[in-house]
């Protein structure tokens, strides 16, 4: 595709880019192109100073703005899923094999890029630094990129950043103060009994019954370990007993789970429950064990401030605001961000139909592009002073 300013001011043009997005994914830790194509989109706009290659292949792009202003940033990923997507779902399949846009980044990435074409032609009260972040969903993106200098020693004031959401309606914002996404932890534990032939099971320790037991035993695990009211979910993701040899009574075996809670302190609690009883489950079997803790994702804690300032922008928008009663059950690697700086996580509503998140159907909608652009510049303006806020109906024409 040929880049120029213009396809980043028309919805035509924003859709063709996310598009071509989608038709390269690439896995978390590996955006090598994903990064360079949004370099190449930032070069047409007033974009100054991009700095490359932090956290891995994450980059900050600085919009100037007239001076006098607190500096916001907003954070897009740049990661894509190891889900294979049909040749024949969608009418822009995507060309690696193995891994496909079904979490929306895509989307996310094409909406900063028309918002950084509308603020150079529209510069805001002070500067605004779009940060596009690797690795995501392993949760490792965030804070690789936030402990790079040239990203920690940044003047920001707050960050703020959008995901879309299946099962909201098409357009609306969803937003709530405090906890807005579950903290989360992956662990792997591993049976070590002892093999035997299948014909002489009892000369060997299989550790069958185990496994079984365990998986029980974690699924109910958030009804035993955490307080009453707290939110909590147990998910036995992945299982496995010996190998596929018909004579052989088996001798170790794996289960994998996620542990998410609404707030930190109750995944703790989750943790600690685990390290306390596995020792004697284990025991119980004849089985040694080892656990193993993976891919760490901190609750998102949306700060009140800001979360004030994309409602107002929402509302000024004509779009409907849904506070949701509890966090969503998924987590958020932005959690980072709401950590070391106020900040907020908002979603935007695909449609109540939409297919759901990390589903092969999934396929983030085009229509929702302008309308990100929109409340993500309305948010900057009142975050920034009254004086930024633009036309809410520029980018709308515009596209």
């Amino acid at each position: 595709m040929k880049k120029t300013g213009d396809e980043l001011a028309s919805h035509a043009g924003l859709r063709r880019i996310r598009r071509a997005l989608h038709r390269r994914p690439e896995r978390s830790g590996a955006e090598v192109h994903t990064a360079a194509t949004v370099v190449s989109w930032l070069e047409h706009t007033a974009a100054c100073d991009i700095v490359t290659g932090l956290g891995g292949h994450g980059l900050v792009a600085r919009l100037p703005g007239r001076g006098g202003a607190p500096a916001m940033g907003v954070r897009a990923e740049l990661d894509a899923l190891p889900i294979l997507e049909p040749n024949d779902s969608l009418s822009d399949t995507c060309q690696t094999p193995g891994c496909s846009h079904k979490c929306g980044h895509d989307g996310h990435m094409t909406m900063l890029l028309g918002l950084a074409h509308r603020l150079s032609k529209t510069p805001p009260a002070g500067d605004v630094y779009l940060l596009f972040q690797p690795a995501e969903e392993t949760g490792q993106g965030a804070a690789a990129l936030l402990a790079e200098p040239q990203v920690r020693d940044l003047p920001l004031q707050s960050v703020i950043a959008v995901h879309n959401l299946p099962g909201f309606p098409r357009n609306s914002v969803v937003i709530r103060d405090g906890p807005f996404a579950a903290a989360s932890i992956g662990f792997a534990v591993d049976l070590v009994g002892r093999t035997a032939h299948a014909g002489e099971p009892e000369r060997g320790r299989s550790p069958a019954t185990a496994l079984a037991t365990l998986i029980n035993w974690i699924e109910a695990l958030p009804q035993r370990a955490t307080p009453f009211g707290a939110a909590a979910k147990a998910t036995v993701i992945h299982a496995r007993l010996g190998e596929v040899a018909f004579g052989t009574s088996p001798g170790q075996a794996t289960v994998m789970a996620t542990l998410r809670a609404d707030t930190e302190v109750a995944l703790g609690s989750l943790q600690d429950h685990c390290r306390r009883e596995l020792p004697d489950i284990a025991a119980g079997f004849g089985m040694a064990y080892r656990i193993a803790w993976h891919e760490p994702f901190p609750a998102t804690i949306n700060a009140p401030e800001v979360v004030e300032a994309v409602s107002d922008a929402a509302r000024s928008l004509g779009l409907q605001v849904v506070e949701p009663a509890g966090p969503m059950p998924w987590s958020e690697d932005f959690g980072h961000f709401t950590r070391h700086l106020p900040s907020a996580l908002l979603g935007l509503g695909a449609g109540r139909r939409w297919a759901p998140l990390h589903s092969v159907e999934y396929d983030f909608p085009d229509a929702l592009l302008p309308v990100g652009i929109n409340l993500l510049a309305d948010t900057l303006g009142r975050l920034q002073g009254p004086q930024s806020s633009s036309d809410p109906k520029e980018a709308s024409a515009s596209a």
